[in-house]
């Protein structure tokens, strides 16, 4: 249980014991500041501790959004402060620095400064490297009240406030997609409150999503009429509780490190089912759709890439407003632009709905070319609008952020062999960007000119791997470096489509949509990770695994090798795909139910 420490006596006719036991803490009451710190002391080093001015008058809610949020170590608003484990050391040496100078209690001069105590020392932390979080309260009242009559007027004014209305408008996302915003949360926050009030977890929820998710891709691939429409509706019941489980959290404050983990990979894994279970229903009439799927998936998470990484490489670079910025910043005073921009580039809640609607009505085929037509629209508007913003700025790299690029190039032992070795000849004067393009364009277009198992395809993969190498030798800190990830997982991923959609074997696209599932899911775990702040899986990981260069090279040179054996390339990417599904998930696992996860709460997809 976490502990709580009136810093006085409660003023009388207070509730503010009563509402701190209702979120959850155990109540000690302090006479000032030198016995708030015996009390403190007292408190076992690894419980998050509370310390409340006894007059402080609000919402419940605005208590518990600044004593009980999991996500961050330290939170205050006013009257208010709690610290984790990890701010305990920090938050005792501001109370011991605090109490040093406080004047002797019960003088005139410690009344009037006895409201500032939280605040002193939500400021020490600060200056002791604690970032403290402070809540937007928005219409929540919190305040320390100097005497009666401001009392009074504090009490009125939480009365006129509909706590209740808050924290369901709260619940919900404050930027979100069209159809989520107007078609799904203005009930889900109901469903939201309902489930939060009967115990239900957000976690539980997640999971009920997964579940109703798989059972979509199962009637799916029933290939029949009523299994499409029942999948179509399934799949919005899906999404609905995918907004539900957020909205949980939020309205409760229900967050978790596992929570965060298993909502961010399981609407990956929830879409790409669904993909395979239209694709096996397809099949069962006769049509052939997995080069669709696959290609709708690999577009999917490339798009997902140019995110990532344009994220990390921009959001604490020092740089001027570009024009393009400031154009889309004079945009957003046009309500109605606001909501078209959202909805081309086709966020979850418009894919899952569109996927549902063309489904129940449809062919997957049709499915699969909405997708991939919708998907290279958006992609290409999102896209040139990062690139556009990136060359009319001048923006300064840090070095975590040339890090987290590092990171997500995923690259492997031939990379950083061939870096060494090219990366300080001519090749390392070029920009990461370039160089990375380069290795694209020669891989693919040997993949897509060159017979399958072409010799020739081997050479250039080769040269793939050394053009890479050479990409990451320096640190990316150009302006399109940021270009790098996405252009390697387009070269992996589509290597992969088109060789296996060459192949002689009948199978060797549902063996290669296994791959690229594998190792995209690794990828995203190593997104997540990075915006933890615990930076990329373990090197181990990385070199078994074979780096994106090595994996690349191994599945052209299995082609060559196994031309004229289509079965024998379909059970070798079998292979290959079970063996990167086993190490990834593992070690993700490991690390995701570990004590020293991050506390990740993504707030959904931008694209």
């Amino acid at each position: 249980m976490s502990t709580a420490i009136l810093t006085g006596p409660p003023a009388p006719g207070s509730s503010l014991d009563a509402d701190l036991r209702s979120l959850g803490f155990d109540v000690r009451i302090a006479t000032g500041a030198e016995e708030t710190g015996t009390v403190l002391a007292s408190v076992p080093a690894d419980e998050r501790v509370a310390l409340v001015d006894p007059r402080f008058v609000g919402h419940v809610h605005a208590l518990r959004l600044a004593l009980t949020d999991p996500r961050f170590p330290a939170a205050a608003t006013t009257g208010a402060l709690s610290a984790q484990s990890e701010a305990r050391p920090a938050l005792a040496r501001a109370l011991t620095a605090v109490t040093a100078v406080t004047v002797p209690a019960g003088s005139a001069e410690a009344d009037a400064d006895a409201g500032d105590l939280t605040g002193s020392l939500a400021d020490a932390l600060d200056a002791d490297g604690v970032a403290v979080h402070r809540p937007r309260l928005g219409t929540l009242v919190a305040t320390v009240p100097a005497d009666a009559e401001a009392r009074h007027e504090a009490r009125a004014a939480v009365a006129a406030v509909d706590e209740e209305a808050v924290r369901l408008r709260s619940a919900v996302k404050a930027q979100d997609g069209f159809f989520t915003t107007f078609c799904i949360s203005p009930y889900s926050r109901y469903i939201a409150r309902w489930c939060a009030r009967r115990g239900l977890t957000p976690n539980q929820v997640t999971t009920a999503s997964l579940l109703t998710a798989l059972i979509a891709a199962g009637c799916a691939a029933t290939g029949e009429r009523g299994g499409y429409v029942a999948a179509g509706i399934l799949l919005l019941v899906s999404f609905v509780l995918d907004c539900t489980d957020g909205q949980i959290a939020r309205y409760s404050l229900q967050y978790s490190t596992l929570g965060a983990w298993l909502d961010a990979t399981f609407d990956r894994a929830k879409e790409y089912a669904f993909y395979a279970g239209l694709a096996l229903g397809a099949a069962r009439n006769g049509d052939d759709v997995w080069a669709l799927a696959l290609g709708a998936m690999v577009l999917m998470t490339c798009r997902h890439v140019v995110d990532f990484a344009f994220y990390e490489a921009t959001y604490d670079a020092a740089a001027s407003k570009s024009p393009s910025a400031a154009l889309s910043g004079r945009l957003d005073s046009v309500g109605w632009t606001v909501w078209a921009r959202r909805i081309i580039i086709l966020p979850i809640g418009e894919r899952w709905a569109m996927i549902a609607v063309l489904t129940a009505f449809t062919s997957p085929r049709i499915v699969f070319w909405a997708l991939i037509a919708g998907g290279a629209f958006a992609a290409c508007y999102t896209a040139a609008g990062r690139v556009l913003r990136s060359v009319t700025r001048k923006a300064k790299r840090t070095d975590r952020a040339a890090q987290a690029l590092a990171d997500l190039a995923d690259s492997g032992p031939l990379a950083r062999i061939a870096g060494r070795i090219f990366g300080g000849l001519g090749l390392g004067r070029l920009p990461g960007f370039v160089l990375a393009l380069i290795a694209t364009g020669v891989l693919l277009a040997a993949v897509l000119g060159r017979p399958f198992g072409d010799v020739q395809t081997v050479v250039a993969a080769a040269l793939y791997v050394m053009f890479a190498g050479a990409a990451v030798h320096r640190p990316l800190k150009g302006a399109l470096d940021w270009l790098v990830p996405p252009l390697f997982r387009a070269a992996e991923y589509t290597t992969v489509l088109v060789l296996a959609a060459r192949s002689d074997s009948a199978h060797a696209l549902p063996a290669a949509f296994g791959l690229v599932a594998a190792v995209a899911y690794h990828h995203y775990d190593t997104v997540y990770r990075i915006r933890g702040g615990t930076g990329a899986p373990p090197t181990w990981l990385v070199r078994v695994t074979g780096g994106h260069e090595g994996r690349t090279l191994l599945v052209v040179a299995l082609a060559a090798l196994l031309a004229d054996r289509g079965d024998d390339f379909t059970l070798a990417l079998t292979a290959l795909a079970v063996a990167v599904a086993l190490v990834v998930l593992v070690e993700s696992i490991r690390f995701w139910v570990s004590s020293g996860a991050p506390a990740v709460h993504d707030e959904g997809e931008t694209a």
